[in-house]
């Protein structure tokens, strides 16, 4: 126990309150007591010098001998409370220096009195979040620099075929320069939304629900129809929610690609939207796979992919669905996603 820490200051405190304490008592019991046995002895007959000696061989003897083993079981108690108290927060202090030298591994030991048991444990659960902020922050730029990389490459490639007149610079070739660039201004604008650069939100209005859900259904219908894949909408009439008409367009485009994307050939993708309570809920549901337990946490994060293919036509570049997620919950919903029994359902709730 450090003598300047807060062990030695809770232990000086203590001795400090039992020294002023003795003393009053003291002061009381040898001084004041000492002259009322004394006028009391003088009435009986006795003399004063008789009655102070009487008085010091019982009395003060007694008050000495409970003043020194009172103050040796303060002492006692004092030190092993101090260390009671010290010893965690000493604990969290050096974990703290350690999660600031990089170390997010670090945890404490949950002990001590019901305060520090709760500091602890609210000190190992924050570790932890950070430690998982660190991996969702680690797998973004790994992820981020492959969704660069690939384009990159690709556009490097074809210039300098071009240069080396291995390929004609014809319009076939020019087309496929334009799909990489197209490919890396969707990135770019998709982590745009997700960091909200220039994007200022308009005031929350009044939205015909049903009418964007149909629209946006029939939008992706073809491409389905392609596939045979059937499409099944069925919404409630007149369903009006607070939000932003162009966003809630994206939110429906982005789960429907989605769908589109995991369902497959001779699938079934179904979407609804109907009024619970005081809240409109869409569902966007789709045959396929489905996604494992452990996933469904982690598909609303940034370039997640339960699909962990590269190919143009099934790994996308993973930040649809945290778009999704932003712009529901900057309306003041939620949303949510289950998987089983042959169907995945991914959801959003908007107040209506």
């Amino acid at each position: 126990m450090r003598t300047g820490g807060i062990g030695g200051r809770i232990l000086a405190a203590s001795l400090a309150v039992v020294a002023v304490a003795l003393g009053i008592v003291a002061v009381g019991v040898v001084r004041v007591g000492g002259n009322l046995f004394a006028d009391l002895m003088i009435a009986a007959g006795d003399t004063a010098d008789h009655a102070r000696d009487m008085y010091d061989q019982s009395v003060t003897v007694v008050l000495v001998v409970a003043a020194v083993v009172g103050s040796l079981v303060a002492f006692l108690l004092a030190v092993l409370f101090a260390r009671r108290l010290a010893r965690p927060i000493e604990q969290m202090a050096g974990a703290a220096e350690q999660i600031a030298d990089g170390d997010l591994s670090v945890r404490v030991p949950v002990e001590g009195p019901a305060e520090l048991r709760s500091l602890a444990a609210a000190y190992n659960t924050m570790a932890q979040r950070l430690a998982e902020q660190e991996e969702i922050r680690r797998e973004f730029v790994v992820n981020a620099s492959h969704e660069l990389r690939t384009p990159l490459t690709n556009l490097q490639g074809y210039l300098e075929a071009l240069r080396d007149g291995v390929i004609p610079p014809d319009p076939a070739t020019f087309d496929s320069l334009r799909e990489e660039v197209d490919r890396l201004s969707r990135l770019a604008a998709s982590l745009s939304v997700l960091a909200g650069e220039d994007r200022v939100p308009s005031v929350l209005g009044p939205v015909e629900l049903d009418v964007l859900v149909r629209a946006s259904a029939e939008l992706v219908a073809p491409a389905l129809a392609r596939r045979s894949i059937t499409l099944d909408v069925a919404t409630d009439p007149g369903l009006v929610v607070r939000g932003r008409a162009d966003e809630l367009t994206q939110v429906l485009a982005n789960l429907l690609q989605n769908a589109s994307r995991y369902t497959p050939t001779g699938g079934r993708v179904t979407v609804t939207a109907e009024r619970t309570d005081a809240a409109v809920v869409v569902r966007v549901a789709n045959t396929g796979p489905g996604i494992p337990p452990d996933d469904l946490p982690r598909v609303w994060e940034r370039f997640y992919r339960v699909e962990k293919s590269r190919d143009r036509e099934r790994g996308g570049a993973g930040v649809g669905l945290a778009i999704v997620k932003q712009l529901i919950e900057d309306a003041g919903g939620r949303v949510g996603v289950t998987s089983g029994g042959g169907w995945t359902t991914f959801w959003f709730r908007l107040p209506a």
